[in-house]
Parts: structure tokens; C-alpha cells; sequence
């Protein structure tokens, strides 16, 4: 099943060639030689017991004649704060939530299954959507232990949606789902070579996931192409009664976005260089440059420099938000768990995790729930002014603005450097020499990463974000990129960077 895309596996299906039992049994199989025994990546957290019954039934339905779509029969991963009603659990990665059984679907796997994915098992992640100690280690988790990069297992797979990125690198799934609130999905999607987008705040229902904070958590898609991630989007994308942010989703989100996926797509698009993003590290801005070079031979208009403002004040106050709404959101998840959970609090969370500390908290600490068990209402005066903040350096003083004055479609920095060695004794790197994630995430708005080079065999990527609702030109640039340009190498599971 190695780098089969979810356009030939569904073409192969249609055939006869194969089957949904097959290629559900096949990834178990892969699963089983790869990511828990061999290179042990460490990326699948739980395998669905139902998942060849639920293929068979997809196969039962094909021979029938009844097809739902391009997902019909395709093996997905979802990561492990994703409900699912079902046998599997889900517990963002924590032991306090061990044998947590969601009490429905959450709206994104209610919606794949009516697509006929077939939800192939959870993703293993940074604990508590890495939301939990300040020196943490990207895709940890007391429960799952720790993903490793495919490329390098010696390297971090980044955080927190580390197992859905590792697991489609290493061909272990068709496709994953992640969340992100900042760099949750853009991180590892690029750290791993493969593609991931984070839509726009609103476009993908949040009911049923385990949150950090409502004014930035989504969901998102994660693939080994553009084409994957454009039908893993559309079919999740939509308005959900249960999530009030997503009632714009009723005119923004279409039904197929690889209608907007063409070869030619760069042509005429106005794509704008963040030059005061993109860091120190020459080896990452030859990258970049050498894909701007691309897509001004492929058309694109480069508008360069395009300075994005603001685009590093509002560090503090975005943690200050995130806080506050990380315990309002967490009481309120944990509050619907019903009785049989065994946390029904955050304060219940940080008890159960100074009672554990020797199995919980090995490597480091929980200070990211302390500070926000300290924060009070969302009505406080400190959360509302931080929130007020925040949107308007990202929004109308930031994202919009730049584009707005330079007439852009969308603007491209680097994704991000080459993974870093995993260091259990000191946790992540403290310091980051460029951030493309911050602005897009704390705005709301859409941002895709795609493959763009290596660096010592570590993959590094290309990001293109812009205003709200404007995936289709995102989906547009991305794609035409990635056909010109097409970086992705399957990964040889080495256990260092080949130096």
C-alpha cells in the first residue's frame, strides 16, 4: 500500500482490483510490521476492532451499487482527542481519560462515515493536544508514548497532530485527521513530507473533540497529496447545529474542492513573500526561493517583499487567551463524559496527575493546566481585552491588511526547518528562528503546508495562508506547486539524519 493515494485506491476499487476488506487488512498488516514492531514509528495509539466489518459492508454496498463517494471503503486514522462512538476510546492521549469512551460521535466522524471512510483506528499525539507542561515533548503522551519521525526516528514527528502526520508518511492509512490550535497540524504535516491544511475557524465542526480553545481549535486533513487532503476537507467541511462558529460554513464550504485543482493553477495569482518570516537558516530560504522562482516560471505574480505586520505581538496575549479558554472548554468537555469518567474537571486532570506522577509526568510538567486552572471567567475583562488583541493585529491589522494593500491572492513563507533530535531530558526546542503558523491560527484563518525540499533527508515544506474562506485559492496554488514540484520521497525509516 506504500503512497497509494486515495485517487488510485478508490480508481483500483472501482475496478474490482481490490477491495475495502483488502486495503483495510493491508494497512493492519503494515501497521502492525512498521509502526508497532520494526522501525516502531509509534504513530497508531488504537486500531478499530469493527474496521474490516465496517469495510465489508462498504464492499457490500459497492457490489450493490451503491457508491458514496470517492471515501467509500477508504481506511482513515483519526487523532485521539476525535470522538468516535464506538468501541474505541479517546482520551487525547492521557491517562486520566484511559478507557474514556466518547458517548456519541463527534460531528467530523459522523460525517466520514456517511462519506463511507472507514475509520481504521486513533493517532497517538502530544498529550493533551500539547497543552499540559511548558518544556514538553512534541508527540508524547502517557498513554501512547512517544512517535517518531519516519524520515529519521532519531527526529521528532512535531506536535501535537505528530501520529496522524507520522502515520501518513509512513503509508500506515489512505489519510488522517489532526486538530490544530497553533502549528498543531502545519508542523508535523511538514516535519513528516506530507501535506495538511488547518481551514478556516469555522469551516470544520468542533462537537465531540477534545478542545483547547474555541477561538482557535479545528480539525483538518492530512495527506500525501493535495488531491487527498481537497476530498478529506470537503467531506468534513460544513455547518454542524451543535457548533455556532460553523454557521457560515452553510455558504463558504463547497462540496468537492478538487474542482479548484489544476495544473495551471498558479497562473495569475498574486502571491505575496513574508520575507520577515522566513528565519536566518540560508539552507530553508534557498527553498523557498527556489520556489518562487517556480511559480513565477508557472505565472504567479511575486510580490516580494510583503512584509506581513504584527506578525510577533501577540505571543503573550495568545497564551493568555488560550488559557482561559482551555479551562472553560476542558470543565465543559469533561462535564458531558457522565459519571463513568474518571476526571470530570480540570482541577480533577491536574489531581489525577500529581497522584500519577511517576507514569504521567516522567519527562515534564503540567504548568500549562496550573496557570489556567488560576484564570477565572470568560467574561474577565484581562481574557476579553487579550482576545480583542489578538484579532485585530491578525486580522484587520495583519492578514487582511497586507492583502488587502498589496492586492494578494495569498501569501507564502517556509513552513518550517528540518525536524530536530528528540531530547526526552530537555523536552522541545525553546526558541524558534522563524514561526508560520501564529498569525493564520490566532487570525482563524486558512493555511496549507506541501512539501518543498529536504535537508539532510529531512523533509521541509512550503506554506500559503490567507484571508478566511479562501481554501479554494489556497487548494488552487497548492496544487499546481505540488505538480510542478513534486518534492514528497517516501521515508526509509532511518534511525539518524543521514548527516
Amino acid at each position: 500500500m506504500e503512497e497509494e493515494s486515495i485517487l488510485e485506491l478508490s480508481s483500483r476499487m472501482a475496478s474490482g482490483e481490490i477491495t475495502s476488506v483488502s486495503i483495510t487488512e493491508d494497512y493492519i498488516r503494515r501497521i502492525e510490521n512498521i509502526d508497532q514492531s520494526g522501525p516502531s514509528i509509534n504513530s497508531v495509539i488504537e486500531l478499530n476492532p469493527d474496521a474490516a466489518a465496517i469495510a465489508e459492508e462498504r464492499d457490500s454496498e459497492r457490489a450493490a451499487g451503491r457508491v458514496r463517494g470517492p471515501l467509500h471503503g477508504i481506511p482513515i486514522l483519526l487523532k485521539d482527542n476525535i470522538g468516535t462512538r464506538d468501541r474505541m476510546t479517546t482520551t487525547a492521549g492521557s491517562l486520566a481519560l484511559e478507557g474514556s469512551r466518547a458517548p456519541r460521535d463527534s460531528f467530523l466522524a459522523g460525517k466520514l462515515r456517511k462519506a463511507g471512510a472507514v475509520i481504521l483506528g486513533k493517532t497517538n499525539l502530544s498529550e493533551w493536544a500539547n497543552w499540559r507542561g511548558k518544556h514538553s515533548v512534541s508527540g508524547w503522551s502517557s498513554r501512547g508514548g512517544l512517535t517518531r519521525n519516519p524520515y529519521a526516528l532519531d527526529r521528532s514527528a512535531c506536535g501535537s497532530s505528530s501520529g496522524s502526520a507520522a502515520a501518513v508518511a509512513a503509508s500506515l492509512c489512505a489519510g488522517a485527521f489532526g486538530t490544530e490550535t497553533d502549528g498543531s497540524i502545519i508542523c508535523p504535516a511538514q516535519t513528516c513530507g506530507v501535506v495538511g491544511i488547518k481551514p478556516t475557524l469555522g469551516l470544520v465542526s468542533r462537537s465531540g473533540i477534545i478542545p483547547i480553545a474555541h477561538s482557535q481549535d479545528t480539525a483538518g486533513p492530512i495527506g500525501r497529496t493535495v488531491w487527498d487532503v481537497a476530498v478529506l476537507l470537503g467531506a468534513v467541511a460544513g455547518a454542524d447545529p451543535e457548533d455556532r462558529v460553523t454557521a457560515s460554513a452553510r455558504k463558504h464550504a463547497p462540496r468537492d474542492y478538487t474542482q479548484f485543482l489544476a495544473a495551471d493553477g498558479l497562473k495569475g495569482m498574486r502571491i505575496g513573500v513574508a520575507r520577515n518570516m522566513l528565519g536566518s537558516d540560508k539552507r530553508v530560504i534557498a527553498i523557498v526561493e527556489s520556489s518562487i522562482r517556480l511559480m513565477r516560471e508557472l505565472g504567479a505574480v511575486i510580490v516580494d517583499p510583503a512584509n506581513l505586520p504584527n506578525w510577533n505581538r501577540f505571543g503573550e496575549t495568545e497564551l493568555e487567551v488560550l488559557s482561559y479558554e482551555f479551562k472553560h472548554d476542558l470543565n465543559r468537555y469533561l462535564a458531558s463524559l457522565g459519571p463513568r469518567a474518571m476526571v470530570h474537571s480540570l482541577e480533577d486532570v491536574i489531581r489525577f496527575n500529581e497522584e500519577n506522577k511517576s507514569r504521567v509526568m516522567p519527562y515534564f510538567g503540567q504548568e500549562r493546566m496550573t496557570e489556567a486552572q488560576s484564570k477565572g471567567p470568560l467574561s474577565s475583562k484581562s481574557y476579553r481585552k487579550a482576545l480583542a488583541h489578538n484579532h485585530r493585529l491578525t486580522r484587520r491589522e495583519g492578514i487582511d491588511k497586507l492583502i488587502s494593500k498589496k492586492g494578494l491572492d495569498a501569501i507564502v513563507v517556509a513552513s518550517g526547518g528540518p525536524a530536530w533530535a528528540i531530547d526526552l531530558a530537555n523536552g522541545d526546542p525553546s526558541s524558534w528562528d522563524m514561526e508560520s503558523t501564529s498569525p493564520a491560527a490566532v487570525a482563524g484563518y486558512p493555511h496549507i503546508t506541501v512539501p518543498a525540499g529536504s535537508i539532510f533527508g529531512l523533509p521541509v515544506g512550503i506554506s500559503f495562508f490567507a484571508s478566511a474562506w479562501h481554501e479554494p485559492t489556497l487548494f488552487r496554488i497548492a496544487y499546481a506547486f505540488e505538480q510542478a514540484r513534486p518534492a514528497r520521497k517516501p521515508p526509509q525509516f532511518l534511525p539518524a539524519a543521514a548527516m
